[in-house]
């Protein structure tokens, strides 16, 4: 079998990572900081905010492509992977953003866990039973 549909999202998700990466980039260079954050707290946000979407978004792929390859059916590959595209899009405008947006920042990390949980799940029930 292979992956037909994970790639769509991980394509999206990478262009996302890249808009992270400049925008990290622009305050670097706005901020005159060119490495570390030097304590300044809008450098330490954009870092984090960059940071973050790489601690879940890889885990969070390879339980969906994993999943997809198990047979999941392709509407559930692609509910999880458009909902991880929005989870990380509200985590990253509600965090990037000074002050917070707390709705979009927790809603973003709660629908981020939500998807973590179901592939993870789901990948177990597969394997399992």
């Amino acid at each position: 079998m292979t992956l037909t549909v994970t790639p769509i999202y991980a394509g999206l998700l990478g262009l996302f990572y890249v808009g992270l990466s400049l925008w990290v980039i622009r305050v670097r260079v706005q901020q005159k900081i060119a490495s570390g954050d030097k304590g300044n707290p809008v450098m330490h946000n954009a870092m984090r905010t960059h940071a973050n979407f790489a601690e879940y978004v890889p885990l969070s792929l390879l339980l969906i492509a994993l999943g997809e390859l198990q047979g999941m059916p392709a509407i559930g590959t692609h509910v999880l992977g458009a909902g991880l595209v929005l989870a990380r899009v509200m985590h990253g405008v509600g965090m990037g953003r000074m002050p917070h947006t707390p709705a979009l920042r927790g809603g973003g990390a709660l629908l981020t866990f939500v998807i973590l949980l179901v592939a993870a799940l789901a990948n177990l029930g597969h394997a399992l039973f």
